[in-house]
Order: structure tokens, then C-alpha cells, then sequence
């Protein structure tokens, strides 16, 4: 191995591999490695200007140090890196070969911690290892259909699916933050023995570490070079009102009037797919939507915005789809036919990353909705959801899928981020099914995809939350009490409903939606198969829809919510300021309480309130873990002392919500 210094970086060659250790912000090292002979000068998730800082790099004899702040790392002569958090090691590569400087290192294994494994004909697959430490707990990665929040012991795949956002941002209770800096496909093993991270293609390695006071600090490093949330318009933090799905103009106006009759405050009203003629046509059906503008217009009237879905997906018979062919501007297949999508018609995507298919893409909606008056977009099948995940049969502008496709979903943002702030529109947000690391930036606002309608959902979906803020991601949400298969005339999903909602109350966003059951509304128009009337639609969602018993209880709660906005706008302005999650887990606020790292089914909505939902279905009380301090239930104003656990009363209007005194 031969050292040096290069740039204020520390730079390692040997046996045909360069390395690169440099300062990356506070308190942190960006790492690289490759067997070309320079680096790709890409920055992936890493695109804010930071300081960098100045490191201190020492060569010796056997190795190197380098120290930024309280983060240093060693490297010895056999290229093993350790890093130390004030001293103290915190992660350590996994070297199992000869020519080590321990004893185990010294093994016939003959297993090495960067592993460069080539692709005939192509590019490398890599495989990263680490040592595993004992007793520690991780968190984030962003969004799995799983029910642990800690993840060590898991496998998680590296790859976007609907329900499934892989954000590779993962924090230690050893208070270091790790960025896996690749949007090339593959997975992470968080194992007992060791951590493996793999890129299935790729031209580098490429991580970022960071240390920390504690994981607030930690979180504000890591959105200060991955990005931070715009301060959102403060017009939305109210009801949003969606269903699968409204089919024509009047549907949508008589659930806004009814609203408005109620005298209940609907902040957004959202109209879902296909609503459009085709695929990729990006436009109103004209037979079921004959004068957007003037719909528009009248919810307006009522302070309602209007949110519209797009997918990226294209139809073969669309209007557009010969040009994009013709301009590149859709993702191509390996091999086979060229489909990537099935759903209701036969598709391929539009290629988001590239550029100008961004902006063909943009510029079709800006005409066909957002100048009819359209205040935001929902971004759906925004991994993008594929016929069958089979990344190796698909390329991009960028590269091959297997290299790149991760980002596709923050791309795919960034075209309706950018539209509209070309268009002079400070109040981007969008809704959207996926992200990567730094989509927060443009505005969007995540959810948990496609999920089942049970109480084992939702418990999965407290924990995801916590998880999803972790990433960086402040704006989170899901379809209240599930999207697919929940039946409204039963007792059990009313129950559901009303748990649902009393959590997504604290919540970023309070958002009705759902594939409804019983499947009993007949189509439109059974003579085409395109269109807005030939597709199916869900039963209702509104609140009203599960009987006055239900709508009073949600209707409390409601009121509730509106007495929070204030809150919520103070809370909006952290996380633009500092990064910090709407939605945190307990040992944000409790870092030192040894308790607040082992619970995941209780969260702090802000520094305020702690929140307790119930997530078991016929529960009409909960245990609840006070940390040390005053708390005051909100229901009744009694105030407890903390450092310890209570019972606590859950009627089934309300769960136990506690504030900080």
C-alpha cells in the first residue's frame, strides 16, 4: 500500500485499487474506492456545498490517520480502515486475509472488506463488509413492509418496489450516521458476525460517515449535505381527501360541497388515476371532464386545493408515445419485448433520468393541468412499480437499472420540483410513492405505499415513520387505515378507521384514501377499455361513509388536528432549518435513556408531544413509557411524573397523547 496526501484527502494505491479518505462536512469522511483509474466525479446523494473542513492526516511507517473533528480513521498497511468516534472505535472493516495485523485479520479466508468482483464485459459488482458490533441498534434505511424499527439481524434489499422505499442512510445508537452513497441495486445484511453492503454494478465504492453529539446532531450533518425540506405551504396541514377513485368532475364537487355543508374544513381534495384518456397522455378525460378550469375554480372558492395524480408510465397507444420513443426519452429493455408495465395496458416508463424527458414530461402537465389552476401533484408508481422487478432487463439514460435506478423516484420530483419554480411557484409539494437520498429537497411528501388494511399494518406503519424521518425525510404520511382490502360496512374495519386516523392526526399529513370494498359500483362505460369510464372505482372513504357513530369520532378528532396547525407550521420551519423529522423516535428527544432506544410503538410529533397510538384491534388501554419529565395527558390535563410506565385509557374516540411540561 503507498499513502498520501492529495487535496487535504488521504489517498491509498495498492494492488490496482485507489482509495480516497476526505473530509465531508463536520465531523465526517466521504470514502471512496475503485479499480479505474480515476473516480467518476459523481456525487449522488451528496449535492449540497458544505465546508468540507480540513483533516488532519498523518502517514507512518505501518498506515495512516486521518481525524476530522471527533471522527478519525486508521488505515494499516494491509488497507483495513477503522474509524473512532472521540477515540472510541465505532466501525470497522472486515478483513479475513493474510497480511493483517491481528491476529484474525490473519486468516485463510481469504476474505477481503472491498471486494471488487467484475462483470464480464462490463463494470464491477462490490461487496463492502464491516465488523458487526455487539449490542448495538440501527436505524432508517427508509421504508420496508417489516415489523422491526431496529434492523439489526435484517437483510434488506437495496431496490425501490410499490410499499417499499430504500433510503441507505442508517444511524447508530454508537451515535454515527452511514450513508451507502450508490443508487446501483443490491442489498445490506445488518448480521451478527457482519454487516455486507453490495452494489450489483457499479464503477465505485462509495459511502459517507459521520459522528455525532447525539442523533439530532447527527441528523442535521446528514441533511446538511444530502439536502433539507423547503419550508411547505402552511394550507395543507388540514384533511386531505382522496378515493380510489373519482371518476368525473361532478364526484369530485359534490364531496367538496358536502364537505362545505358539514362545516368541515377540507384542506385538499386529491383526484386519482385515470382520470386521463391513456397512459402517458397526461390529460383529462374530456367526456367525464369537461371543464377542468372551471371545477378548479369552485374548490378554490371553497379554500380547497386540488391535487392530481400523474404516473410515469406510458401506453403504447398514448398520443405521446412514437415522439418519446423516437426522442430516447423512455427506459429501454435488455432483451424481449419492450414492456415494463401491465396495468390496465401495455407500457414502458418514461426515463427520468434524462433530462429532457424531465422536461417533456413537465411540459405536457403544465398545459394539461397545472395551468388549468392544479395546486400540487401526486407522483404515484413513482419507484417506478414495475410488471416484474427485473432490474438486469432494464437501461437508463444514466446507465444500466442495476447501476442506477434508485434515484429514479427523486427524478422523477425533480421534474415537477423544477417545473414549477420555472413557472415562479414557491409552494412545490408533491405527493410521492418513493424516494432517495436528498428527495426531500423538492418538495415532496412520502407515504407508505399500497399497504393492507389490518392492525398489523399499522403498527408496521408507526414504526416506519420513525424510520422514514431518520432518512431525512421530514414529510411522511399514509393512506388512513390502509389502501387495499378494507371492507367499510364492517365493525372491524371501522375500528381500524378510527385508530388510523386518531394516529395520522400526529401525523406530517392527515390523508383519507383507500381501494374501499364492497366492490359493488358499477363502471361508466363497459363499451371501451380506455378511458375514465371504464375502470372500476373503490367504495367511499369520506368521513361520513362508516355511519354517524364513526364520522363524530373522526370529527373530533378533526378538530383536534386544526388546533394543531400552529404547531405544525413551527415544526415545518425546523425541519427546513435544522433537517429534524416531524416524526421522531423516542431516542431523539431521550438520547441518554437507555429505555427510549428499545420502544417503537410510541413517537415524539415534534419535542412536544408524545404520541401513543393503539395498534391492536378490541384495545381500549395501553401501556405507555414516560421518560423522565412532566407529561400532561391532553384529554383530561392530568400531568404524571415520568421515568417509568403507566396504563393508560384508550376509549375508542381517542389514544393517549402527551405533553411535555
Amino acid at each position: 500500500m503507498f499513502f498520501s496526501k492529495e487535496d487535504g484527502c488521504l489517498v491509498v494505491k495498492g494492488n490496482g485499487e485507489k482509495l480516497r479518505i476526505e473530509p465531508w462536512g463536520k465531523d465526517a469522511f466521504r470514502v471512496r474506492s475503485t479499480m479505474y483509474p480515476e473516480f467518476t466525479g459523481k456525487v449522488n446523494g451528496l449535492e449540497e456545498e458544505v465546508d468540507h473542513g480540513t483533516a488532519d492526516i498523518q502517514i507512518k511507517e505501518d498506515g495512516a490517520v486521518i481525524t476530522n473533528g471527533i471522527l478519525s480513521a486508521t488505515i494499516n498497511f494491509a488497507g483495513v480502515i477503522t474509524f473512532y468516534r472521540k477515540g472510541e472505535k465505532i466501525l470497522r472493516e472486515y478483513f479475513r486475509s493474510y497480511g493483517g495485523t491481528i491476529s484474525k485479520e490473519s486468516s485463510c479466508l481469504k476474505l477481503i472488506a472491498r471486494n471488487f468482483k467484475p462483470i464480464i464485459g462490463g463494470d464491477y459488482k462490490l461487496t463492502m463488509r464491516f465488523e458487526s458490533n455487539d449490542g448495538e441498534k440501527l436505524f432508517g434505511m427508509g421504508c420496508y413492509q417489516q415489523e422491526y424499527m431496529d434492523l439489526k439481524g435484517c437483510i434488506l434489499e437495496l431496490a425501490q418496489r410499490n410499499s417499499q422505499t430504500s433510503i441507505p442512510f442508517v444511524m447508530s445508537n454508537k451515535m454515527y450516521g452511514f450513508l451507502w452513497n450508490s443508487p446501483a441495486v443490491g442489498s445490506c445484511l445488518f448480521g451478527k458476525n457482519f454487516t455486507e453492503w453490495i452494489a450489483e454494478c457499479t464503477k465505485e465504492l462509495d459511502y459517507w460517515i459521520v459522528a455525532g453529539e447525539n442523533p439530532k446532531d447527527i441528523t442535521m450533518k446528514y441533511t446538511s449535505v444530502t439536502g433539507r425540506a423547503p419550508v411547505i405551504r402552511d394550507d395543507v396541514f388540514g384533511l386531505w381527501q382522496s378515493r380510489l377513485r373519482y371518476r368525473t368532475q361532478d364526484e369530485v364537487l359534490s364531496v367538496v360541497r358536502r364537505y362545505k355543508e358539514l362545516g368541515i374544513k377540507l384542506d385538499v381534495i386529491v383526484i386519482d388515476f385515470f382520470h386521463w384518456t391513456r397512459q402517458g397522455d397526461w390529460q383529462f378525460d374530456p367526456e367525464y371532464w369537461p371543464d377542468p378550469k372551471a371545477m378548479i375554480d369552485e374548490i378554490h372558492s371553497y379554500g380547497t386545493k386540488v391535487i392530481v395524480s400523474v404516473w410515469p408510465t406510458v401506453d403504447k397507444k398514448s398520443i405521446h408515445y412514437g415522439e418519446m420513443l423516437d426522442k430516447g426519452y423512455l427506459m429501454r429493455v435488455e432483451h424481449g419485448s419492450t414492456q415494463a408495465y401491465d396495468f390496465q395496458g401495455d407500457c414502458m416508463i418514461i426515463d427520468c433520468t434524462n433530462p429532457e424527458a424531465r422536461q417533456y414530461l413537465w411540459n405536457i402537465c403544465k398545459k394539461n393541468y397545472y395551468d388549468y389552476g392544479i395546486d400540487m401533484f401526486w407522483l404515484d408508481n413513482a419507484e417506478p412499480d414495475l410488471a416484474v422487478y427485473d432490474y438486469e432487463n432494464f437501461r437508463y439514460y444514466m446507465g444500466t437499472a442495476l447501476s442506477c435506478s434508485n434515484v429514479y423516484p427523486k427524478l422523477y420530483a425533480k421534474a415537477f420540483f423544477d417545473g414549477q419554480k420555472e413557472c415562479g411557484n414557491d409552494d412545490v409539494f408533491s405527493l410521492i410513492r418513493c424516494g432517495w437520498v436528498g428527495c426531500q429537497k423538492y418538495g415532496t411528501l412520502l407515504w407508505n405505499g399500497d399497504v393492507q388494511s389490518n392492525f398489523e399494518t399499522l403498527k408496521d406503519s408507526v414504526a416506519q415513520g420513525q424510520n422514514m424521518g431518520i432518512v431525512g425525510i421530514p414529510w411522511w404520511n399514509t393512506d388512513v387505515a390502509g389502501f387495499m382490502n378494507g371492507n367499510m360496512e364492517t365493525e372491524e374495519f371501522k375500528e381500524l378507521l378510527q385508530r388510523w386516523f386518531e394516529f395520522a392526526v400526529f401525523c406530517p399529513i392527515l390523508r383519507l384514501h383507500g381501494d374501499r370494498e364492497p366492490f359493488n359500483i358499477p363502471v361508466l362505460d363497459d363499451t371501451k377499455d380506455w378511458g375514465g369510464g371504464y375502470l372500476h372505482t373503490g367504495a367511499p372513504t369520506e368521513m361520513w361513509a362508516c355511519g354517524d357513530e364513526v364520522f363524530e369520532v373522526l370529527r373530533k378528532n378533526l378538530e383536534l388536528r386544526e388546533k394543531l396547525k400552529p404547531y405544525i407550521q413551527k415544526l415545518n420551519v425546523e425541519a427546513h432549518e435544522t433537517g429534524l423529522p416531524l416524526i421522531r423516535a423516542m431516542f431523539y428527544e431521550f438520547p441518554e435513556d437507555e429505555k427510549c432506544w428499545n420502544i417503537q410503538d410510541q413517537y415524539f410529533f415534534g419535542d412536544e408531544y408524545l404520541v401513543c397510538p393503539v395498534v391492536e384491534e378490541n384495545v381500549r388501554e395501553r401501556t405507555v413509557y414516560l421518560p423522565e419529565g412532566k407529561w400532561e395527558d391532553i384529554r383530561d390535563g392530568r400531568v404524571y411524573e415520568g421515568n417509568g410506565v403507566i396504563t393508560a385509557s384508550a376509549p375508542i374516540d381517542s389514544i393517549p397523547v402527551y405533553k411535555r411540561r
